[in-house]
């Protein structure tokens, strides 16, 4: 196991890996690499952010060859520590990846690791970026920046500061689709390098940074018409006019198969 870097403590570190090796033993389960997804991950965690711990399993090889698939995701909730955990089976994982989904290329991307056997992740990280579908990304990226619009922003007077991060970054991860043709990474800092932003955004964005980073809740304050209006302006220009693509892939399957039945000890 790789431990994480240091934008986690040791206690954390420890207390993580502690409770993977339950799962492990309870489920009967191998965990393949686990990281930290969330806020923490993103760049704009508060000194009380939670830390959402994701990881991909494997079973044993029986499980696969009965009759009836058993659950593909293990849970567990918010603890003591502030730490959760969420685990998608390798089968799952592999489905997702055929259909370009970001969220599992952030978990191969993160900058913090606690578990890491070495092999799985970086084979199917490779896989991902030679197979990803640039509409499926632009899609999920305008779709998620539109919904946390409607739900956190549009008609209200008071907004949760940090909710306009929610905004931002998945509007930068378009941006970034739309102007480099590739996989954008997680961190809010380095979209804000990479992707054109005007001045008084940028500035408002940073002040954000900094106020997150040394408060524990920003809480409800006026709007800000800066942010409004380069977040409508990028969600109208934007917006993916190239629909997703199919359902069923088939690039890359033969390949995830095999990466599937070597992980799970089919071959």
């Amino acid at each position: 196991m790789t431990p994480a870097n240091s934008l986690v403590s040791d206690h954390i570190k420890a207390h993580v890996l502690g409770r993977l090796s339950q799962i492990e033993a309870e489920h009967d389960v191998v965990v393949l690499f686990a990281i930290e997804s969330g806020s923490r991950a993103w760049g704009f965690a508060s000194p009380d952010s939670d830390y959402d711990v994701r990881f991909i399993y494997a079973h044993n090889r029986d499980w696969y060859t009965g009759l009836y698939d058993g659950r593909d995701v293990i849970e567990r909730p918010l603890d003591a520590e502030l730490v959760d955990l969420a685990g998608w089976d390798v089968k799952k994982a592999l489905r997702l990846l055929l259909k370009s989904n970001p969220a599992l290329y952030e978990w191969m991307v993160s900058p913090v690791v606690y578990a890491d056997d070495g092999a799985f992740r970086p084979t199917a990280q490779a896989l991902f970026e030679r197979v990803a579908e640039r509409s499926a990304l632009a899609h999920h990226y305008h779709s998620v920046a539109a919904g946390q619009w409607k739900r956190e922003i549009d008609g209200n007077e008071l907004v949760k500061l940090k909710k306009y991060f929610y905004i931002v970054r998945p509007l930068l991860s378009l941006q970034w689709v739309v102007q480099h043709g590739s996989l954008p990474p997680m961190n809010l800092q380095q979209l804000m390098a990479a992707t054109d932003m005007p001045h008084d955004v940028r500035a408002a964005v940073l002040e954000f940074l900094e106020l997150k980073r040394t408060t524990p809740e920003l809480g409800k304050r006026a709007r800000l018409s800066v942010l409004d209006q380069w977040a409508l302006e990028c969600m109208a220009t934007l917006k993916p006019t190239t629909e997703p693509p199919d359902a069923q892939p088939r690039v890359g399957l033969d390949d995830a198969n095999r990466l599937f039945r070597s992980t799970v000890g089919l071959t």
